[in-house]
């Protein structure tokens, strides 16, 4: 296991890396809007699964990988980027309820996990702290595996936190607008959307 001094320089460290805004939290956030928190859960468990991955990668050398053959990268940030395009577009085309009818509510909890493991593995910005934050605070003269165990649970837990909290304010303000702006409401979700598609593109 890593030292307790290690710890206590990791955790807020990671802790400040998560709640940053990135593809993750706002995706979280634009769900919180559209469907509220406990209807997001399901995308925040892929996304959970995502970021374990990206973390064991990083450590086992796949992200070397990547970084060596970048078509590989490029290709799964342009995958997800592009579903993320088609869900926002997709946004700005609804103008049902927010309740019973409104095809955001009919969508399935496969398909959410789907959609965080997605967004989790094709977020350049994941990989590249990954990369750069995980390996430093392994202690090669210990075994590995007890120290990637406490530190994958401590960027999880701080990921899935952050993400509540982005949920949280997506809901409280799909509150506010639901009365009379729900055509406004999804048309913000779905520029989120849209935003995030294009950032992964460009990234």
């Amino acid at each position: 296991m890593p030292d307790w001094s290690t710890l206590l320089i990791f955790l807020p460290t990671f802790f400040a890396v998560s709640i940053t805004p990135g593809l993750c939290m706002l995706l979280a956030l634009s769900l919180g809007m559209t469907i509220g928190l406990k209807r997001t859960l399901p995308m925040m468990a892929g996304e959970l699964v995502g970021v374990a991955i990206v973390a064991i990668s990083a450590l086992l050398g796949v992200s070397a990988l990547l970084l060596a053959q970048p078509s590989l990268l490029l290709l799964l940030q342009g995958v997800g980027g592009g579903y993320l395009i088609y869900l926002g577009l997709s946004a700005w085309r609804r103008s049902g309820q927010l309740d019973a009818g409104d095809c955001v509510t009919e969508v399935s909890p496969r398909q959410l996990f789907v959609r965080g493991l997605t967004t989790a593995l094709a977020n350049p910005k994941g990989w590249a702290f990954m990369v750069s934050l995980l390996p430093p605070f392994i202690d090669h003269q210990r075994p590995l595996l007890p120290q990637l165990g406490l530190l994958l649970a401590i960027i999880l837990c701080c990921e899935l936190v952050c993400m509540a909290l982005y949920a949280t304010g997506g809901s409280r303000l799909r509150r506010l607008l639901r009365q009379d702006n729900v055509r406004r409401l999804h048309r913000l979700s779905g520029s989120v959307m849209l935003v995030l598609g294009v950032w992964l593109w460009l990234s």
